[in-house]
């Protein structure tokens, strides 16, 4: 019996005010380890994310569906591990680890929303690609700023639905006496073993929407990146092929390990015990994926690192250099002058061209 089950049986009625969470360990210095380093993860995640944000929406160079996508997605990724991690940072410093029930109850809707959003994103990644490589005489007709809006707009309705549904489920339940979560945040699993009442139902849904959400945006993921691959088999360049097989194999690796993790935590059947694993395997889709995606899918993207250096670089220059401002050269002229990568016209507007094969992000 799980202990929501056990209070019950006992007559413990006490309803639950707040959740204790437990996280990874009781150890106060291992608890400072783990302070340093997930403290230098949210960091690099928020600047990184951040900074690709802002250099994609400044840069008219970059106003093409594919950057607008990869914008969306660094906004998710500061969005849902800001809502973990700030919270795990402090209970690794503090005594009181609780966090209120109406807290709890914030904190599963805003994680299942931008996670579920993040899921169905990809997918609208991978159908941009597919165009791009296997339709581009209709790519500029198709993938219109109309169209970029509606799979963006489509893929937070899917992620607010399912958030509402998952955080309706759970927390309809009773809960009473145990408040112990064996976790690092308010996640679904941990939470049922603590409600006192039959959770077969709410298990069900779980599973039935959590796969949902998973495998279908991962079979439109695994489809237009077949294609691809198809499209990328026949190309006569030796060299263009291997730059594209390269880029493809690390998109993969990224989708793999965010929607693997998911899968084993979510979707597969549990055993009827409390296990703490699950809070190792969530660390990849919920702290880790966030930090290496501007990496993963910008970073290795000749014409993005091109245009962020020199910004950069004039950055620097005018927060620490020793050259008045009104000296400096104009940023157009820097970003001109350093940026020797070939760039697809296929942005929002007027100016639309076929997009290069090989430039696969």
């Amino acid at each position: 019996m799980t202990p929501g089950e056990l209070a019950l049986a006992s007559g413990n009625h006490t309803p639950v005010t707040q959740f204790v969470l437990l996280g990874f360990s009781n150890d106060p210095d291992f608890q400072e380890l783990l302070f340093g380093g997930f403290l230098l993860i949210y960091a690099m995640t928020v600047v990184g994310n951040l900074g690709m944000v802002m250099l994609i929406f400044t840069d008219s160079r970059l106003h093409s569906p594919m950057y607008f996508f990869l914008s969306v997605l660094s906004f998710l990724d500061i969005c849902y591990s800001s809502v973990i991690t700030p919270k795990l940072l402090v209970n690794f410093l503090a005594s009181d680890k609780s966090i209120s029930f109406k807290g709890c109850v914030v904190q599963l809707t805003f994680f299942v929303m931008h996670v579920t959003t993040e899921s169905f994103l990809l997918a609208s990644m991978a159908y941009d690609r597919f165009m791009a490589i296997c339709r581009p005489l209709h790519y500029g007709s198709l993938m219109t700023k109309r169209t970029c809006l509606q799979l963006v707009t489509a893929s937070y309705a899917f992620g607010c639905v399912n958030s509402a549904i998952q955080t309706g489920n759970v927390f309809a339940l009773p809960f009473c006496g145990p408040n112990q979560v064996t976790h690092y945040f308010c996640d679904i699993l941990p939470l049922l073993w603590l409600a006192c009442a039959n959770t077969a139902t709410t298990r069900m849904v779980l599973y039935i929407f959590s796969a949902l959400v998973t495998l279908l945006p991962a079979a439109v993921i695994l489809t237009s990146y077949g294609l691809v691959l198809v499209v990328i088999g026949r190309m006569r360049s030796p060299a263009g092929r291997e730059k594209a097989l390269s880029t493809c194999a690390s998109h993969f690796l990224a989708i793999a390990i965010f929607y693997g993790t998911v899968v084993f935590t979510y979707v597969q059947p549990h055993r009827s015990t409390n296990d703490t694993s699950d809070q190792i395997v969530s660390v990849f889709y919920t702290i880790i994926i966030p930090m290496l995606n501007p990496f993963i899918y910008s970073l290795r993207n000749k014409e993005a690192v091109s245009l962020s250096v020199p910004i950069i670089c004039l950055l620097i220059i005018e927060a620490f250099g020793d050259v008045p401002p009104n000296n400096l050269p104009p940023r157009a002229t820097l970003l001109k002058a350093t940026s020797k990568s070939k760039r697809s016209k296929c942005y929002f507007g007027s100016e639309r061209s076929i997009p290069l094969k090989g430039n696969i992000i």
